[in-house]
């Protein structure tokens, strides 16, 4: 199979295009390297650098492909808020851009990765697909479009287009979110801050995401979106404590003031995920922490 991967450099793009690769995928990874890390590319995989609001290049790397997994974006809450002209350029457009490309190289299905972002702030947990979206920020939002425009580009146009819907996303090679950070500061000794501290989210093993992007591009889900995510609530007080207790961990928790553009409640009902997709959620969403921390340990050592 021939396949495409935008955002292939990033975090969930290099596990991604590493299991393509073992399953004999010819994979080509497409990244601006904004926050993707060239060097963490595969073997095997063929990379190119540059830019989904590029149509050129898009359409140069789509040209012969039979699936496509658009994961480029601006996936962080307050970069996004901080940089609204390049989270819509590169989420809303740049979106646009790729389903244009895919349509025109003939691609067989695309899968988009959109987020639990979508749905904003929630009044009862676990989501469903069918509650409505009301995101609370700029990434939300953005996501949001990009979820019209693969409907339109669906009904309108006959490309195939899986949406799955991401809760928190966690694993190696993640930087800039809360466990990694979290991770970090107790193998220095720092206090992780915590805001607010009345969150409840979903953390999901990126093991777990790849199984479900790579059984999304598979399956024709005829227009209907997929959470994907452990279907478990997890508090931020209850992460902190499961950093706290892991051999080594030093420093303690700083309660700081929320941040009002963050989503402080999300857990996803992974009834599509199972029945849809076949793909079965941990058992403990937290059980990759400890090897986590070793590796975080592992890195501090040999930065010394």
């Amino acid at each position: 199979m021939r396949v495409l991967v935008t955002g292939g450099a990033g975090f969930l793009g290099t596990h991604l295009a590493a299991a393509l690769v073992a399953a004999g995928d010819e994979v080509t990874v497409l990244d601006n390297l904004r926050r993707g890390n060239r060097a963490y590319v595969p073997d095997g995989a063929r990379f190119i650098e540059g830019d989904i609001r590029d149509v050129e290049v898009l359409h140069t790397v789509t040209r012969g492909v039979q699936r496509v997994y658009h994961l480029a974006a601006q996936s962080n809450v307050l970069g996004a808020v901080a940089d609204v002209e390049y989270s819509f350029t590169t989420n809303v457009i740049g979106t646009y851009n790729v389903l244009v490309a895919a349509r025109d190289a003939g691609v067989e299905r695309a899968v988009f990765s959109s987020s639990r972002e979508a749905y904003g702030e929630v009044d009862q947990i676990p989501v469903a697909e069918d509650r409505a979206m009301n995101p609370k920020n700029a990434y939300g939002a953005s996501k949001v479009a990009g979820e019209v425009y693969c409907r339109a580009f669906q009904g309108g146009y006959g490309l195939e287009v899986s949406v799955v819907r991401l809760a928190n996303v966690y694993g190696a090679g993640d930087h800039g979110r809360v466990i990694p950070l979290w991770l970090g500061r107790a193998s220095r000794g720092e206090d992780r801050e915590l805001y607010g501290g009345e969150q409840v989210l979903d953390f999901v093993p990126v093991e777990t995401v790849v199984a479900a992007l790579r059984r999304a591009s598979a399956t024709a889900l005829e227009g209907q979106p997929v959470n994907v995510g452990s279907g478990k609530g997890t508090t931020l007080r209850e992460l902190a404590a499961r950093v706290s207790a892991l051999p080594g961990a030093i420093g303690g928790v700083r309660v700081l003031p929320a941040r009002p553009v963050e989503v402080t409640r999300f857990v996803a009902d992974v009834t599509r995920m199972r029945s849809l997709l076949g793909v079965e959620p941990p058992s403990d969403p937290l059980a990759g922490l400890e090897a986590l921390w070793e590796q975080t340990r592992v890195a501090k050592r040999v930065l010394r």
